[in-house]
């Protein structure tokens, strides 16, 4: 092999690296909207932690409702530094808060790895952005029709749907766009 041979594919190949870097700096609107969008769900996510401890106190700090009918919900012994408090691990506004976070962990998560992938792909910055925009909006309906007001199906289907048609969408464009090289 030549070595104006060599120079040539090592430049090339360096040229590719700095472009796929390239795409992953503030520079790169679609990295920007991708940035914003995860940030806004990873808020949301650490509201959700502020949510079940509402929920354990809900009438409490509300203090709307008569001592006696107050909730005060602790699912360890060690948490109890009030009196005459049992420990309950199944209260049905805790455990609801509680399953729409488990929710979020195990589809947010796996989106975030997925949608940064695709932001690799140099996608159409129109369509990547709208993409981003309607899977975080998908999900904070989820949270809000899951664990804020319970509204009925497919109000919760149609949420979580969204988000990993959203996904699936990202992970098969990466797919044929990397199977050439295989």
């Amino acid at each position: 092999m030549s070595s104006s041979h060599m120079n040539s594919s090592s430049s090339s190949s360096n040229s590719n690296n700095n472009s796929t870097m390239d795409l992953l700096t503030l520079e790169n609107p679609v990295f920007c909207c991708y940035l914003f969008w995860a940030t806004v769900l990873v808020v949301k996510m650490l509201l959700m932690s502020l949510l079940t401890a509402l929920q354990r106190f809900r009438y409490k700090l509300l203090g709307l409702v008569p001592l006696a009918l107050r909730r005060k919900v602790f699912p360890n012994e060690e948490d109890l530094f009030f009196k005459n408090i049992e420990v309950q691990f199944d209260d049905p506004r805790v455990e609801r808060v509680r399953r729409a976070h488990r929710n979020d962990m195990e589809n947010i998560l796996p989106y975030f790895i997925m949608a940064l992938i695709y932001v690799c792909t140099n996608p159409n910055p129109m369509i990547a952005c709208n993409l981003f925009r309607l899977a975080a909006i998908a999900r904070i309906v989820h949270t809000l029709v899951y664990a804020v007001v319970a509204v009925p199906q497919p109000s919760r289907i149609l949420a979580f749907a969204t988000m990993l048609i959203i996904t699936f969408y990202m992970a098969a464009v990466v797919a044929l766009r990397t199977l050439r090289f295989i």
